[in-house]
């Protein structure tokens, strides 16, 4: 990743310094990474897959971070808090061509035909939460909003990492199906988090999704078991700027069952998974993505 701007601006040198030293946990390589190892991939062009899909992933959280007017991530500040927003739309633009150009470097045009479509369900996804989702507490939607902004991901991850280990369709079905079952309770997880970490673990303000109008799973199991809260009603009618109000149904849902029960949604989504995964060959790349599986859930709530 970091020798994707050699002989570019060095201010893209700053920045893809500054992102890949930021830290994250890198699931999303480690995933491609041990699925295309258990799968028979080789080496050079699995390790070139893993980093063109973090380079994606950082792509979009550049862009994310201008969208939201984050000033921190991971604790540290965000490109778009040193760079201007003409200057942080271009260096994600960048990232994303780099990206791009690293993937087709596996010599698939399959795989670039999935990496192009995971980056356009992104992006739908975030143009639909922009102007759709604020206010919505729907599961239809949510289910819809979380595939797009992270599952989509995960799936690439282990399709395409399938994709160059020489697999017949049905075991590239089976691989894809897995990432789809661990990225969806990945992100169930983060919602979590977002309303029981706090601002220095999560990296950004606590409760910030409903802060904005998106309600996320635990706010949705709240809802439906105190149908008449007049807060909830409140984000529903779009009235979600009052501060004092919010907090007040944060608290609310923190203290309820509803993020045992988001948590236990996401537990199911990765028991799936791994039935998924049992179809792959048995060895230590296996053993670690079942490790990483429950590491997904097991995550501080």
């Amino acid at each position: 990743m970091r020798t994707q701007v050699a002989e570019h601006h060095p201010d893209l040198h700053a920045v893809i310094e500054h992102l890949v030293f930021s830290g994250g946990k890198r699931v999303r390589p480690a995933v491609t990474l041990l699925t295309g190892k258990m799968l028979g991939a080789d080496p050079d062009r699995l390790v070139i897959l893993a980093a063109a899909i973090e380079m994606l992933h950082t792509a979009t959280l550049v862009h994310d971070d201008l969208i939201d007017g984050s000033m921190l991530r991971r604790g540290i500040p965000t490109v778009n808090a040193q760079w201007s927003p003409a200057a942080t739309v271009l260096a994600g633009d960048y990232i994303f061509a780099r990206a791009a150009e690293m993937a087709a470097r596996t010599n698939s045009v399959a795989l670039m035909q999935s990496f192009a479509e995971t980056l356009a369900t992104i992006v739908n996804g975030e143009i639909t939460q922009m102007f759709s989702s604020r206010g919505v507490a729907s599961r239809e939607d949510y289910y819809r909003r979380i595939y797009a902004k992270t599952a989509s991901l995960f799936m690439l991850a282990t399709k395409a990492a399938a994709m160059i280990s020489q697999c017949d369709e049905q075991v590239v079905e089976t691989i894809r199906k897995f990432g789809y079952e661990i990225g969806m309770a990945y992100q169930i997880v983060d919602d979590i988090l977002d309303f029981t970490g706090d601002q220095e673990e999560v990296g950004k303000p606590v409760a910030s999704d409903l802060l904005s109008g998106l309600v996320t799973l635990p706010a949705i199991y709240y809802m439906e078991s105190h149908p008449d809260d007049q807060d909830m009603e409140a984000v529903l009618r779009g009235e979600y700027n009052n501060n004092g109000r919010m907090m007040r149904l944060v608290k609310a849902i923190r203290s309820s069952g509803a993020i045992k029960q988001a948590l236990d949604e996401a537990r199911r989504y990765v028991e799936r998974g791994l039935e998924h995964l049992e179809h792959m060959p048995a060895g230590v790349e296996r053993q670690a993505l079942v490790e990483l599986s429950s590491y997904i859930v097991d995550r501080q709530v």
